[in-house]
Parts: C-alpha cells; sequence; structure tokens
C-alpha cells in the first residue's frame, strides 16, 4: 500500500523508514482510517488499521472477512462501485465523500478520502485502498 499510494499519489502515505515491522505499525497506529480489499469478484476486505476497525466497530478477523461492498450501507453501493471502478481505470481519486455504517448500524460521514489500486511494482494489481482522516458521527 505505501509504495502504490506514493506512485499513483505522488506523495508517502507515512515516512517510510526502510523497516517494515516498524512500517506496518506505524500503518496500524496512524491518525488516520487505512483499509484495502483484495480483486475478488466481490472483493473481501483483507486490512483496516485501528482507526478503521474502531469506525466499523469489528476486530481484525471479523473485518477481514467481510465483503468490502458492505462497508456501505445498500442504497449507496451503487454509487460507491462507480467510484471504485472511477479509482481502477486512473489509478486514484482523491475527492470522495460518502456515508459509512458500522456493525451496530452507527451512520458517520467520510470525507476527503483517497482511493487508490494497490499493485505490486511489476504492475500486477492487488486490489484497492482506500485512506481518510475526516469522519463525522450522523
Amino acid at each position: 500500500m505505501i509504495s502504490s499510494f506514493k506512485r499513483l499519489v505522488g506523495r508517502d502515505l507515512i515516512t517510510p523508514t526502510g523497516d517494515d515491522e516498524g512500517d506496518c505499525r506505524a500503518l496500524f497506529e496512524a491518525p488516520f482510517a487505512l483499509l484495502s480489499h483484495g480483486v475478488q469478484d466481490d472483493p473481501i476486505l483483507n486490512y483496516g488499521n485501528h482507526i478503521a476497525l474502531q469506525l466499523w466497530e469489528m476486530d481484525f478477523s471479523r473485518f477481514t472477512q467481510m465483503p468490502s461492498r458492505l462497508t456501505a450501507e445498500p442504497m449507496l453501493r451503487e454509487e460507491r462501485q462507480r467510484l471504485m471502478e472511477t479509482a481502477a481505470r486512473k489509478g486514484f481519486i482523491d475527492d470522495y465523500a460518502g456515508v459509512r455504517i458500522s456493525a451496530s448500524g452507527k451512520r458517520f460521514l467520510i470525507s476527503d478520502v483517497i482511493l487508490w489500486t494497490v499493485s505490486h511494482p511489476d504492475g500486477n494489481r492487488l486490489g484497492q485502498a482506500a485512506t481518510f482522516d475526516t469522519w463525522t458521527p450522523l
């Protein structure tokens, strides 16, 4: 996620240290939400940092078994899918906002979302990720 973000967005998600374990810890403990999903037909979340897990009110195990489309309310899933397709086509988008829903049904507005395609340096697509640091309970 770190290198894909840098390649596509042109800035660092975190300041990389060269220590993979330290960088992973920094991502997990970061003051922004970070989540990602794989490339399945109905993509499954494969990562959520501490903020994402708090917002969606899940532990890591439960979060990473959920189809990513379920992060949005049913009526908003079509719009979410359209944005995912745009990000896949362009590489990233950085102007998304939308309502999300937690495991207990709490709704929150996320804004200033950056959504990007996660890929290996050889170009092999691994999934998509999103990050944001602005959310408002509704």
